[in-house]
């Protein structure tokens, strides 16, 4: 299921928007939602000093000590769509997306991603969490011996200036709020650089693999013609 698709087919008939388009509709009041005052995901224009963060190009992730980068890579276009960030046992999906000047894409995309996994045979809810609305999820897999099951799986969003990032925590992190922590800090560091040409809404803010200084990171080939957060792997893969 296309969840990051620009527009579903009922809309066909109706022009694209891009994010240089404005309309005087007042965007969905997510106050709610919204992280707390003074935390982060950044905007790069807030914040003066980069410090010790990695540049993927679009994100510039906080290098911490332990941490493992994996990119990972569209096959249709080879363009780095999103990054992966594992630690004691957890991992953090990021991927960013541009957004309209008119207001977020979170609260569109969750019931979204509820339906998605619930078609599929899983669970979702929408809960509270540490930076607004997140969805609890148990994503159906298969295993090995052909036995169905489930595992964890929380996401999280965080709307900037005509900006998305979206983090999907697996592994401990997502049942276990003492193990999320140090991911939740992570993301919370995330500065954005969103740039300043025109993009669709929901087109996906590309990524690069940070300089040879980092031993560990490595750029993979993720095969996807849609955006699944079902997929099984490593990490939760959700490329559009």
């Amino acid at each position: 299921m296309g969840l990051f698709s620009r527009r579903r087919k009922d809309d066909e008939a109706a022009p694209a928007e891009t994010d240089a388009q404005t309309d005087d509709a007042p965007a969905e009041d997510e106050a709610a939602a919204a992280a707390p005052t003074g935390r982060g995901p950044w905007d790069v224009a807030d914040v003066p000093e980069l410090g010790q963060r990695l540049d993927l190009g679009a994100l510039r992730v906080p290098a911490r000590p332990g941490l493992k980068l994996r990119m990972e890579m569209d096959k249709r276009t080879r363009q780095v769509v999103a990054t992966s960030l594992s630690v004691s046992g957890s991992a953090l999906q990021l991927q960013a997306f541009a957004a309209p000047r008119s207001g977020g894409l979170w609260a569109d995309l969750r019931p979204e991603i509820v339906a998605s996994v619930e078609k599929q045979g899983g669970t979702a809810d929408e809960v509270a969490g540490p930076f607004g609305r997140e969805i609890l999820a148990r994503l159906p897999v298969t295993s090995q011996d052909g036995r169905m099951g489930h595992r964890p799986a929380r996401f999280i969003g965080a709307d900037g200036p005509r900006w998305f990032l979206r983090g999907v925590l697996s592994g401990r992190a997502a049942v276990d709020p003492d193990a999320a922590t140090e991911l939740e800090d992570l993301f919370a560091d995330v500065v954005v650089v969103r740039g300043q040409e025109a993009r669709p809404p929901r087109d996906v803010l590309v990524l690069r693999v940070p300089g040879k200084a980092n031993e560990e990171a490595t750029a993979e080939e993720t095969p996807t013609t849609s955006f699944d957060p079902l997929a099984r792997g490593p990490e939760i893969t959700e490329i559009r």
